[in-house]
């Protein structure tokens, strides 16, 4: 049995609540498996519409919180904490010899992950759970949920993990101030295709509509990171879908990863966010908008001054990373 630290370390104060610093958002879109919220339709937006994104504090309060995501980083007011250790991703090359699960939620596409990944760099072990992307429209340059300094990217990788060492499972830690970390990965277009992202890509034709799901290989999900893994901005935030718990210490990277624009119409074409047998709803624009930062600090790890290439398919990680690699999976 999970014994319960009597209070919780804090690693950088935030006036609203007592945070621990970390990296993540999750639940209906990141939470393994997502049922619809209670009392949506399946059939019914989760991001437009009467049941739309304005409308979601009326079910869920926490909706309407002073520590919500996602949140547009302006890096002029960004604080730099050279304490910040590089993100080291344990078990994520080799994630086993189990199959991953890919479905279509009705609101994104999620993958499954195993215990055996999970974080170190952060306050606590946190143990992976799944991931899932969020996208916009084709002919439309929005579709990450993060922005920096009022850009935003085609798309973006959420990267969910609960905190092992305090809870026993991600349904005990999402409603917990230091339950959750998820990491977020931008996505841009580049000139060629990104191999790592087709390992998902590629199956996307077998979970077109929602609730659909399919069983695929296991593969390096390594790969779907930046190569720089030691720049970040880190913030205390919210799962970004209802019903939006503050509970996620937030890792944003600095570096992109990139994909073809062939790869980033796979996402933002064929599929739809209703069941199959009825009239077809594009799968499109899932994302939340920035919300207010309020008394928020944004920390990076990184001088901000510095500029990153994104990186490139094939492109070589973080050392340091790639280093701990050969970590032993958690207790």
């Amino acid at each position: 049995m999970r014994k319960r630290a009597s209070k919780p370390r804090i690693q950088h104060p935030v006036p609203q609540r007592s945070f621990r610093a970390g990296p993540c958002t999750h639940q209906l879109v990141e939470i393994p498996p997502h049922p619809h919220p209670k009392g949506l339709n399946p059939l019914h937006s989760l991001f437009s519409g009467p049941h739309g994104k304005e409308h979601w504090s009326v079910r869920y309060p926490d909706c309407g919180g002073q520590a919500q995501s996602p949140i547009d980083i302006h890096t002029k007011s960004v604080q730099h904490d050279p304490t910040l250790p590089p993100i080291e991703p344990q078990g994520y090359r080799n994630p086993g010899d189990g199959a991953f699960t890919l479905r279509n939620n009705g609101h994104t596409v999620e993958m499954s992950l195993p215990r055996s990944m999970f974080l170190r760099g952060l306050p606590q072990t946190y143990v992976a759970v799944q991931l899932h992307f969020h996208w916009g429209s084709r002919g439309h340059a929005s579709g990450s949920e993060h922005q920096v300094n009022g850009k935003a990217f085609p798309a973006e990788l959420h990267i969910v993990h609960y905190n092992a060492d305090s809870y026993a499972n991600v349904s005990e830690a999402k409603q917990q101030a230091d339950g959750l970390a998820v990491l977020g990965i931008f996505l841009e277009v580049g000139d060629v295709a990104n191999p790592a992202y087709d390992n998902i890509l590629n199956h996307l034709k077998s979970i077109q509509y929602a609730g659909q799901k399919v069983s695929i290989p296991p593969f390096d999900v390594h790969g779907l990171l930046p190569g720089q893994l030691g720049h970040y901005f880190r913030y205390n935030g919210s799962l970004t879908t209802p019903p939006c718990f503050e509970s996620v210490l937030w890792t944003v990277f600095h570096q992109r990863a990139q994909i073809s624009a062939s790869q980033l119409e796979r996402l933002q074409g064929g599929l739809y966010s209703n069941a199959e047998n009825s009239l077809p709803v594009p799968l499109v624009d899932n994302y939340r908008a920035p919300q207010p930062l309020n008394q928020r600090k944004v920390f990076s790890s990184f001088p901000v001054g510095e500029s990153i290439r994104p990186k490139r398919p094939g492109g070589g990680g973080d050392c340091r990373a790639q280093r701990g690699e050969n970590g032993s999976p958690p207790p």
